[in-house]
């Protein structure tokens, strides 16, 4: 009877391993995929768009993120604007645009979120120009004009943060030595992390849809499939991490916030599954003053400038004032 026990025991044990070692399989290959952009295809990385036989699919093989690209030229930001490659560490090359507003406006950098690119973030950059600052849309290293193919949801994609600000106050013409930058959710996460660990000194940010940390956001994207999140969530954290040599657990824009040193302007959507609204707030108030919180009702994870552009150019245009010169008589 013992011996049966034993043997019991031991089947047991290794089914148990065996499940252990498919669910870390499979997390890996979920990491891969959902870092790593593809060549082409269909976009399965929007669960809450998917059918459930979609989901199924997502679920055994991973997501089909395409490269984010646009082929639009820089005349679509502004008449003037012009396209620029940009240097980061690693060999890598970033894409960017930029279009001057005179020679004492401030400069606004903005940084695209988690599968999109530069021109995601036209619409805010255009109208952000249109109030007199100068701008420059970023393309992060696996985006649009950029030379590699990845993404790490901020956290490597802080150096290019690093790396786009030092090109603009190196080689860009301007009067005035404010920079602001702005950032869309990944975009966000990775200012808060460059200026918490690469020493980046703005004059000013703008941060919409913030999440908290990474593995919340991973928590999030379960949540949309209808799906528990743990473990799955901490494993493609650990292997996401892994496979770029960091530690995803500490990627949490909540703790870089504390080193913010400039004022800041924090934009949500009340309605955000991505990045929900008391994760945002959450990052609000680890910064320190002068700051400012504002959410936008009935919007998801979404333009704010596009669901709704009045208050968003109030509280954008209300912020950038000190900045902008003052108009010309």
């Amino acid at each position: 009877m013992n011996l049966r026990f034993q043997r019991v025991s031991l089947a047991m044990l290794l089914l148990a391993l065996a499940g252990f070692a498919a669910l870390n399989l499979l997390a890996y290959r979920h990491a891969r995929a959902m870092l790593h952009y593809a060549p082409g295809g269909e976009c399965t990385g929007k669960p809450e768009t998917l059918s459930a036989l979609a989901k199924l699919r997502v679920l055994l093989s991973g997501v089909n993120l395409p490269r984010p690209a646009d082929e639009r030229p820089p005349a679509v930001l502004a008449p003037h604007a012009y396209a620029l490659a940009i240097d980061a560490p690693g060999g890598i090359r970033l894409s960017a645009w930029h279009a001057q507003n005179g020679g004492k406006a401030p400069l606004v950098i903005f940084f695209h979120g988690y599968g999109t690119d530069k021109t995601r973030l036209l619409r805010e950059a255009q109208q952000i120009y249109a109030m007199g600052a100068s701008v420059m849309l970023v393309d992060f290293r696996g985006s649009g004009g950029s030379s590699e193919s990845h993404a790490t949801l901020g956290m490597l994609e802080a150096e290019d943060v690093a790396a786009a600000v030092r090109h603009a106050r190196k080689h860009l013409p301007r009067g005035a030595p404010e920079i602001i930058l702005y950032g869309q959710s990944m975009g966000s996460a990775a200012i808060l992390r460059a200026i918490h660990e690469h020493g980046v000194r703005p004059d000013g940010v703008i941060l919409e849809s913030v999440f908290d940390s990474m593995l919340g956001t991973i928590r999030n994207r379960f949540a949309a499939m209808g799906l528990p999140a743990f473990p799955a969530a901490e494993l493609l954290v650990f292997w996401g991490g892994r496979q770029f040599g960091f530690n995803g657990f500490a990627h949490n824009p909540v703790e870089y916030a504390r080193a913010l040193t400039c004022p800041a302007l924090f934009l949500h959507g009340a309605d955000d599954p991505r990045a929900t609204l008391a994760e945002g707030r959450r990052v609000f108030e680890a910064a320190p003053a002068p700051k400012r919180f504002v959410a936008f009702d009935h919007v998801g994870h979404e333009s704010y400038a596009a669901r709704h552009p009045e208050p968003w150019r109030a509280a954008v245009r209300a912020f950038l004032a000190p900045f902008l010169p003052p108009p010309a008589e």
